[in-house]
């Protein structure tokens, strides 16, 4: 992995959309204040101070979009909640990619395609993790979130956490690419908060409900509603 490392940006996945042309592959871009971060869905990703991580890893394994693509996201999930087990806490995956401890959002990703035509010209994974925030901004952020210090009670070395989620992650990104999904599927289930629970799912304006009951080979939520007919979702946001 090389690393570009940014002393302010509005967004690290903005910046590395725009000069992804210029940005080798496996590159991570990072900042420690971001000014303009986001998430999923438009929503605004917080900025909470300079100790937290603001990242985003470009990668450019083809020029064809490939299904596998799309569980990048899932894997770097799956990367992140082990490497907070090495700090001894919990973390559960609220599908498909948020990372949330004792039912507070830690971590989020957002990953964007950046296409030329048909072409691919690269993927933008990237990544939000609160390591070190104070609890009067958690307060003031409009969901249940959390940090890393506030689980622990130590203060976290932002730089050594990016290290070690970025070697993890390379360590199982060429063999997940070959093998897909299925390569981490037990490891994002035995995390999985949602599963043999009744849950809400937005798809755009339509929302399911029912009881989520296993993630397929691709990745996507299998859920059973109240009339026992099955759905595979393979986007959506768990409410």
């Amino acid at each position: 992995m090389r690393f570009l490392y940014l002393e302010e940006i509005d967004s690290t996945n903005k910046f590395a959309k725009e000069g992804i042309n210029n940005i080798p592959d496996k590159t991570v871009v990072y900042t420690y204040k971001q000014t303009a971060g986001r998430g999923r869905l438009q929503r605004k990703w917080s900025y909470a101070g300079e100790d937290n991580i603001y990242a985003s890893i470009v990668l450019k394994p083809s020029n064809q979009m490939k299904e596998v693509y799309s569980n990048l996201t899932q894997l770097l999930c799956v990367v992140l909640a082990e490497v907070f087990e090495e700090y001894g806490i919990v973390p559960k995956i609220k599908w498909p990619n948020d990372i949330r401890v004792n039912g507070k959002k830690i971590s989020g990703i957002l990953a964007e395609g950046v296409n030329e035509g048909a072409f691919l010209k690269g993927i933008v994974l990237g990544f939000g993790v609160n390591l070190n925030v104070p609890q009067e901004i958690l307060d003031n952020i409009d969901q249940p979130a959390t940090s890393l210090n506030i689980e622990t009670g130590k203060f976290i070395d932002k730089d050594i956490f990016l290290k070690k989620v970025t070697d993890k992650f390379c360590l199982y990104y060429n063999k997940f690419i070959e093998e897909g999904f299925g390569l981490i599927r037990e490891d994002y289930k035995k995390r999985a908060e949602f599963l043999n629970k009744y849950v809400s799912v937005k798809v755009f304006d339509k929302t399911y409900e029912g009881k989520a009951v296993d993630v397929t080979e691709n990745g996507a939520l299998k859920l059973v509603d109240k009339e026992n007919k099955e759905h595979i979702l393979l986007i959506g946001d768990i409410l």
